[in-house]
């Protein structure tokens, strides 16, 4: 089959619209994920098992589970009953930071239980409190082990994002299932839309090694 480069071109605009609604979604789902994950993480460490219990089934929830199941409960079954009629981007930020943030705490506490002990016991004696030997003491070694497994899932959460189009929301791979609809030919719509995908996770990839290289190896 000829591969068309005209029609490509004539999509090229929804393409670059739905990459910004891509990188929109991704951002802000690395943002409160992280957040959220941070919360999360430390909850699962916490002794008291009215924290930690409620911490450890959100996890195996939201990992045991597909995500597209979950994009699927949340804008059809939760959003509702915040908003008539649900909004497609608040639901695929929320679906996408729900999810990131399960396995995003879970490196957080690999992170932070790497740390030997002895750190934690030293802060102490010199008078700090729990948090702030966290805050001051244990992050700041832990996260430097943090930035490679957390810059591998902001990767993969690049790529999840193409599942909220199950949703309608106008992201990438909207147009590109738009385009095949449209012209009923698999290649254009899909090759361009892995090409742009490429991009934007080598370019996550690049800022993230530049990352690694400076809080690492420096």
């Amino acid at each position: 089959m000829e591969y068309s480069l005209q029609i490509i071109g004539d999509y090229m605009p929804l393409f670059l619209k739905g990459t910004w609604v891509t990188i929109q979604l991704s951002f802000l789902a690395i943002l409160f994920g992280t957040i959220l994950g941070l919360f999360i993480g430390l909850g699962k460490m916490v002794k008291q098992p009215l924290i930690s219990l409620p911490c450890v089934w959100y996890i195996s929830f939201f990992r045991g589970t597909p995500l597209l199941v979950q994009i699927l409960l949340i804008h059809s079954a939760l959003m509702p009953l915040i908003m008539k009629p649900p909004n497609v981007f608040i639901s695929s930020v929320l679906a996408l930071s729900l999810n990131a943030a399960a396995y995003i705490s879970e490196i957080f506490r690999a992170g932070i239980q790497s740390i030997d002990k002895g750190q934690m016991e030293a802060a102490r004696s010199v008078g700090m409190t729990h948090v702030q030997a966290m805050r001051h003491v244990i992050l700041p070694q832990a996260s430097r082990r943090m930035i490679p497994p957390l810059g591998n899932e902001f990767i993969v959460l690049i790529k999840d994002s193409s599942l909220v189009s199950i949703i309608a929301t106008p992201e990438l791979m909207y147009y590109a299932r738009a385009m095949m609809g449209q012209y009923y030919r698999p290649w254009e719509p899909y090759m361009t839309a892995a090409l742009m995908y490429l991009i934007l996770t080598l370019g996550m990839a690049f800022i993230l090694s530049k990352i690694e290289r400076k809080f690492v190896y420096d």
